[in-house]
């Protein structure tokens, strides 16, 4: 190629070529290039001056148009922007266009625009037409562009490469293309040249892909207010004026471009007219399309020639879709909608995704359509296809929804018995059940309506599952409907096994209250029906409900009769089920070994019909009544199990479950580190279960095993969570449970006024709800944070009443700490007789409770008030016992209890000691001696509160020396103190 002369004609110079018509071809082309690019080539269509919401994409494709990335690389030159009818792809390639025109030495050459009106059968324009254009274009005479698409592009591509190669380069745009066949001859491929291609199909174009998406909602709605805007200026303010009415517009456009501004050019048309106006008209879906108009622009127009390119297989499949009441649909659905082999439909498919008329979704093999053009499916379904033919093929698919979830089920099923093969395992059949759940709830709930009764049965389908993966709104939604359905037509016996579902639901749901009426239903139901297997379940599922609310004597009764209803039936399983729920109410009204004889039976029930479910369920809540009287190493051993079946049984919901229940009798025995992790891994697991009760009770739990270790902080932390989730939850009860523990937490950091705020709250909601085990437990707190501020008498109050209501509920356990605790008070206000006769009968009442640990604690507060009236022996006495009791802790290995055996002893050398008298009781220097000596090996960590402690050892242990006269070895003593670090400030 030669430099530009004078003259504007092309020449071309031929060697060793062939000439073809009026074709001029060679091995060498010189081509002498006009001085001045051709007008021509500036040719870009209109850009919009409202252009938002695809600074993504709009950079991307610069950076591909760029002359080399920042690195060096060459970037890719030729992208393809592939969407839906209406989407932008023609707006963007443009903008993108428009912007790398203005660069400096990007496309010195210019551009080259077509429209190739692929999808329009009349305007289509074959690739040698363009290129004949394009020629013509770059400065080739007419009679020298050859005849024939391989001739001329050779021709195209040799000139658009001399172009690049004398610094020209070009910008190529293929807008509108429909299939590879019609855009690849139009491709340079010089390596210099860039292109962008739109269209509607995915194309095989070796090109980098971009699929561009639909608008996001801000976006939608910033391109109303932008068109409002330019249109009339900041006069136009009905975007911001009625937000939820653009909202409402942004959402019915479902983030199509071209929806979106034909509506706001309607809009723009009319500065009056509320958005709300347009809002409402576009609300109803079988006109929402006729909506979408504007002169001659619509939506519809649009994707009429997507829809015209189809041919009758595609096209009949793309009809049937919209069919399908879920948001989305499987290859194995849309097999069963179009009576087709699936490997047919996965082509059919496949081929309507690349041309954007659905949609793949997550996981792959699931298909969605956008929402108008859905709408405009169903339209053209209900133009071709007769109602008899679209009915047969949503029966088709109902009923292969119907036969997969009844099989799926059988794979849930926690006893023993036939698996339908339909699935390999449970864990197939489960992926199943999420991947098309939405389409089932939706089968489930519209189906019914439309003349397909048998679909409600779903509802018995999809309990077990629906339960399993807590998806309770769901749930009752479709029971609800098969309730409806049943009783309008008469099916009682129907009727009253959804409702016994629904009342399961509910409880699920924590919704009580219509849960009872649910079960109440059922069971009335039943025994009209004389269906005693279906009252006895009803029953049993009534009892559970009542208990939430509190109604522990009626539950009581409710699976006692449940429980004897099945036994007469023969039915292990059914009575199973009842003793684990009559265990339940047991515990509530502290009827512990009733409940562990109750749940022991469950559990060997269950195991012996191989249900594991069950088992783990039953031997969790054995474990909750073994630690309510203290039997804590078996407890442990219960919950253990039942965590290990649940999570064999991938039953995360149980798994967490029994892990918050092991972290609680983990803390009774001191394993506090242990604990803390069991609570916190349940806690994690309800957070992924989204299971809000769950997730707040394990943090309440983490909280006081927090509290053990001395973490006050992180325990406040968790039970301010925990109560804050209760009270969002409208738990009350839980909530007065979470303030509680708090309190406690509150307390230990000093914080006493906020504790005795919290611990007040507390008295009166549990008061309120008429839990007078929580009130005790409340006010026996409120009590301790009252001593703290010295509002003794308060204190002294409290704690009476809460031994009251602990003796009056029969709880021994929660009566010897509230007697302990008013001890304290009393002393404090001198009152050391009664305080004494307090904690005597504690110590009596934690023994008969077999709590060692609170049986020392409060023998040490005796020997306390027993020394203060100077009854010495006896304060000695009742210490010694104690220390005996942290002696054998140690003995066991228990963690913690070497530094409350050491301060055992130092009290025990303190209540010793009669300085009246300057007499030293036996066993006294002992005492000493073995504290000074703990407290020194404790001491090794140079923890400054253990040193002060050992210090304060030294001392007593110098001071017993000195009255029993044995001078020197005080002496050494005291020579030891002297030498340690000074005391902690």
């Amino acid at each position: 190629m030669h430099p530009p002369g004078d003259s504007g004609d092309t020449f071309n110079k031929i060697s060793g070529g062939i000439i073809i018509g009026p074709a001029i071809l060679g091995k060498q082309i010189s081509l002498t290039l006009p001085p001045q690019v051709p007008t021509a080539l500036a040719g870009l269509p209109e850009v919009s001056p409202v252009f938002t919401g695809r600074d993504a994409p709009l950079k991307e494709l610069l950076d591909g148009l760029a002359p080399c990335h920042a690195d060096g690389q060459q970037p890719v030159l030729v992208r393809s922007v592939a969407g839906l009818a209406g989407i932008g792809k023609t707006e963007l390639v443009a903008q993108a266009a428009a912007h790398a025109l203005t660069q400096t030495g990007w496309f010195p050459g210019g551009m080259l625009f077509t429209d190739l009106s692929g999808y329009h059968p009349k305007l289509r324009v074959p690739p040698e037409t363009a290129l004949d254009g394009w020629l013509r274009a770059l400065g080739i005479p007419g009679e020298y562009i050859p005849e024939g698409l391989t001739n001329r592009q050779g021709l195209y591509r040799s000139v658009l490469a001399e172009f690049a190669r004398q610094g020209q380069r070009i910008l190529v745009i293929i807008d509108n293309a429909s299939s590879a066949d019609q855009a690849r001859p139009l491709l340079p491929t010089d390596g210099l040249n860039a292109a962008l291609v739109t269209s509607r199909h995915t194309l095989d174009l070796g090109a980098r892909l971009l699929d561009l998406p639909i608008l996001d909602e801000s976006a939608a709605i910033a391109l109303l207010a932008q068109v409002l805007h330019r249109a009339h200026g900041d006069r136009d303010t009905r975007v911001a004026d009625d937000p939820q009415a653009a909202q409402g517009i942004a959402r019915l456009c479902a983030g199509l471009p071209l929806a979106l501004r034909i509506i706001a050019a309607l809009l723009a048309d009319a500065p009056t007219r509320p958005l709300a106006d347009i809002s409402e008209d576009l609300q109803a879906e079988h006109s929402r399309l006729d909506g979408m108009e504007r002169e001659e622009r619509a939506v519809r127009a649009a994707f009429d020639l997507s829809y015209q390119f189809l041919d009758e297989d595609h096209a009949r499949l793309f009809r049937l879709l919209p069919l399908n009441p879920g948001p989305d649909v499987s290859t194995d659905a849309a097999a069963h909608l179009a009576d087709t082999a699936p490997r047919h439909v996965k082509k059919l498919i496949q081929d309507l995704a690349r041309a954007h008329l659905v949609e793949p979704r997550q996981p792959w093999g699931r298909w969605g359509l956008h929402d108008l053009v859905r709408l405009y499916a169903d339209e053209q379904g209900r133009t071709h296809d007769t109602p008899t033919q679209r009915h047969a093929a949503q029966a088709r698919l109902f009923t292969y929804y119907q036969i997969s979830a009844a099989a799926a089920d059988t794979h849930l099923n926690t006893l023993p018995g036939t698996r339908s093969p339909r699935f390999q395992d449970r864990n197939e059949a489960l992926l199943w059940l999420d991947a098309e759940r939405t389409s089932l709830i939706a089968t489930a709930t519209i189906a019914p309506t439309l003349g397909y009764p048998d679909t409600a049965h779903l509802a018995f389908s999809l309990a077990q599952y629906l339960g399993y993966r807590r998806q309770f709104d769901d749930w009752i939604t479709i029971t609800t409907t098969a309730v409806t359905l049943f009783r309008n037509c008469s099916d009682r016996q129907r009727e009253a096994g959804a409702l016994n579902n629904l009342g399961l639901a509910l409880w699920e749901a924590r919704r009580f209250e219509e849960a009872i009426d649910a079960y109440t239903h059922a069971t009335d139901l039943f025994r009209v029906l004389a269906d005693q297997h279906g009252e006895a379940d009803a029953l049993n599922g009534l009892g559970i409900a009542l208990r939430e609310v509190r109604r522990f004597e009626e539950a009581i009764d409710a699976h006692i009769h449940a429980g004897d209803m099945h036994r007469g039936l023969g039915d292990r399983h059914g009575e199973a089920g009842a003793l684990n729920g009559l265990g339940l109410a047991l515990q509530e009204v502290r009827r512990f070994e009733e409940a562990i004889d109750a749940h022991t039976r469950a559990t060997t029930a269950f195991g012996g019909l191989g249900d594991r479910q069950g088992e783990a369920s039953a031997l969790d809540y054995l474990g909750l009544a073994l630690q309510e009287v203290r039997r804590f190493e078996e407890a442990i051993d219960a919950h253990t199990r039942a965590a290990d079946i649940h999570r064999g049984l991938d039953d995360r919901h149980g798994e967490a479950r029994a892990l918050d229940h092991l972290g609680l009798a983990l803390r009774e025995v001191r394993r506090f580190e242990e604990a803390i992790d069991a609570h916190t891994h349940a806690t994690d697991l309800f957070r992924v279960l989204a299971d809000q009760h769950g997730e707040a009770g394990a943090l309440n739990n983490l909280g006081i095993a927090l509290q053990e270790v001395r973490r006050f902080e992180e325990a406040i932390d968790a039970h301010t969570r925990a109560a804050d989730i209760h009270r969002g939850l409208d738990d009350r009860h839980s909530e007065a449970t979470a303030l509680n523990n708090l309190g406690l937490a509150l307390h230990q950091v000093r914080r006493f006024e906020e504790a005795i705020t919290t611990h007040t709250r507390a008295t009166t909601v549990f008061g309120g709800l008429g839990d007078r085990h929580g009130e005790a437990s409340a006010l026996n707190n409120l009590g301790l944070a009252l001593q703290e501020v010295r509002r003794f008498e308060e204190a002294i109050d409290a704690h009476t009443r809460a031994g009251d209501m602990h003796r009056g509920l029969g709880d021994w356990h929660g009566e010897a700490g509230a007697l302990n605790n008013l001890g304290l008070d009393l002393r404090q206000v001198r009152r050391f007789e009664e305080a004494i006769d307090a904690h005597a009968h504690a110590a009596d009442l934690f023994r008969a409770a077999v709590d060692r640990h609170g049986e020392a604690n409060t023998l040490e507060n005796l020997g306390r008030a027993l020394y203060q009236v100077r009854r010495l022996d006896e304060a000695a006495t009742a210490v010694s016992q104690a220390v005996d009791i942290y002696r054998q802790f140690a003995a066991d290995g228990r963690s913690g209890h070497g530094s409350e055996l050491a301060l055992s002893l130092l009290l025990l050398a303190v209540v010793g000691v009669d300085m009246d008298e300057g007499r030293v009781l036996p066993g006294t220097l002992p005492a000493a001696q073995e504290a000074a000596e703990l407290f020194g090996q404790l001491a090794k960590d140079h923890a400054a509160e253990v040193t002060d402690l050992h210090r304060a050892a030294l001392e007593q242990l110098a001071g017993v020396l000195g009255l029993l006269g044995r001078v020197q070895e005080a002496e050494q003593v005291r020579r030891r103190l002297a030498d340690m670090d000074p005391p902690a400030e």
